[in-house]
């Protein structure tokens, strides 16, 4: 081989090699961008679910200290009491909520006593407003009141269940729809000659209302 071949056989070389080495750290560097490309996106999504599960826990937390304030606002527990002609019925309900008694039964003459419960304020009473808790007592015997009852049953828009509290009293629970309106859970209690119902009309206050209808007791 002369020594002019040898030159162009080693510049080939040397061209395949540079050109070889040139692709490699191309796609070395193309990798190298492709990955940290990656690597700042999969961080991007960690950090943002990191992110989302803290502000998610805060208000979790925060959350569940509210509703342990709002518990705690309602003790001391008042006592609601009934009028001493209509059996003396008394139970325990929040603090934080208002009592109005719609009926003044010191006349006498056999009228449904009306009581209504609500947080802050008692709203304006119609059958299509929804209120924490309705009592009536009504000059009318148990299975009577009950039987006003019966239809809703038979169609299913209404469970009925035996209930009892911690005072030995009995009676129905009534779950359903009471009106087109008002969805709700009421006790249906036997008072000698006369019947007491306390039905709150929404979900949102069955924690208070069971809390309510464990204190209930009257004079038998």
């Amino acid at each position: 081989m002369t020594k002019q071949s040898y030159k162009r056989s080693f510049l080939s070389g040397s061209t395949f090699a540079i050109i070889g080495l040139s692709l490699l750290a191309v796609l070395f560097g193309g990798f190298s961008v492709w990955a940290y490309s990656n690597y700042t996106e999969a961080k991007s999504n960690l950090d943002s679910k990191i992110t989302a599960a803290q502000a998610e826990a805060k208000k979790a937390q925060a959350d569940e200290d509210e509703k342990k304030f709002a518990q705690r606002e309602k003790q001391p527990m008042l006592q609601f009491v009934g009028p001493e002609d209509y059996g003396r019925l008394t139970f325990d309900y929040p603090k934080t909520w208002s009592a109005y008694q719609a009926t003044d039964v010191s006349d006498g003459g056999g009228k449904t006593y009306e009581a209504y419960l609500n947080p802050r304020v008692v709203p304006p009473v119609s059958d299509k407003q929804k209120i924490a808790v309705r009592v009536t007592i009504e000059q009318k015997i148990y299975d009577k009141a009950l039987a006003d009852y019966d239809n809703q049953i038979r169609k299913g828009e209404i469970k009925s269940s035996a209930w009892s509290n911690d005072k030995g009293l009995t009676g129905t629970r009534l779950v359903g729809n009471f009106t087109k309106d008002i969805r709700g859970t009421a006790v249906v209690i036997k008072m000698r000659d006369r019947t007491l119902t306390v039905r709150t009309d929404a979900d949102v206050f069955n924690d208070d209302y069971e809390a309510l209808i464990k204190t209930i007791k009257f004079n038998e």
